[in-house]
This record gives C-alpha cells, structure tokens and sequence, in this order.
C-alpha cells in the first residue's frame, strides 16, 4: 500500500530541498525522522512536517501502521518563480529569481528493498541476452583456403 502526501509552493530553492530528500530517500520512517531532525539544514524542517503528514495519512486514511512505512520516493521538482528586481548602478535593473518548490512523498509498506535502477538495466540485459554462437569452420573449408 503507497501513502501519497504532497507539499506545494514551498518558498525555497528546489536544488536546496533535494539536498534534504537525498538523505531519507530509500530510509525507514522512524530512521528519516531521526535525521530530520537533527539535520541542520533550513530545508528540513519542512520536509520533516511533510513526512509527518504522510505518516498521519497512513494512520488515518489507511489504518497503516507509520513505524513500519519506509520512504519509497520523494522528489522536489521546481515550482513557479516570483520574479523581482534589484536596482544596479548606472540605472539599472537586475533580475531576482524567487523559487518554488513542490515535494512528493511516498511512503511504502513494502517488504522488498528498493533495486536500484542502475541494477535493473543490468538484470534486464543479461536476460535478454543472447547466448553466443562459435562460428566453426569445416576441415574442407580450411585445406581448400
């Protein structure tokens, strides 16, 4: 069963989220708690309450028990930038680019470890291997050459 929660229009950077969910990406939720918490990072305070959201879906929504949830996927993909100027010497005007952020969580009760993708493609072309042929060439063929 997959937990969905979302968070939208954060006001920061998503290259500075991504640096947050890096860390629980894959994690058990008790374990991505812990290193929320003690994260110094501006971006993990929000993200912390995002998991938590998750986590009183799971309770609620589908009698899940959090504890036993690990995090399946997060990713911040970037959202509307406010823009604004700055003024410059000489008259000008320099742009200011105020980002957004929308962050996706999922969480799984899943039993099975993440494969990685990296992993996938390699189970994927050994399987669909061929196997190799020896091209032998007749006693004939090599005293006639």
């Amino acid at each position: 069963m997959d937990v969905h929660a979302h968070l939208r229009f954060l006001r920061m950077s998503p290259r500075k989220v991504r640096l947050v969910i890096d860390v629980i990406r894959g994690k058990s939720v008790p374990i991505a708690v812990t290193n929320l918490e003690f994260l110094r990072k501006d971006a993990a305070r929000p993200v912390l309450k995002l998991l938590q959201s998750a986590m009183a879906n799971a309770e609620h929504n589908f009698k899940l028990d959090p504890t036993m949830l690990r995090v399946k996927s997060v990713m911040a993909d970037g959202g509307p930038t406010l823009k604004r100027w700055r003024p410059r010497a000489f008259g000008r005007a320099a742009p200011i680019r105020k980002r957004t952020t929308h962050i996706s969580l999922v969480l799984s009760d899943d039993k099975a470890a993440p494969v990685g993708k990296k992993k996938e493609r390699i189970l994927a072309a050994k399987s669909h291997k061929a196997p190799r042929t020896k091209h032998v060439l007749s006693k004939s063929k090599v005293e006639g050459h």
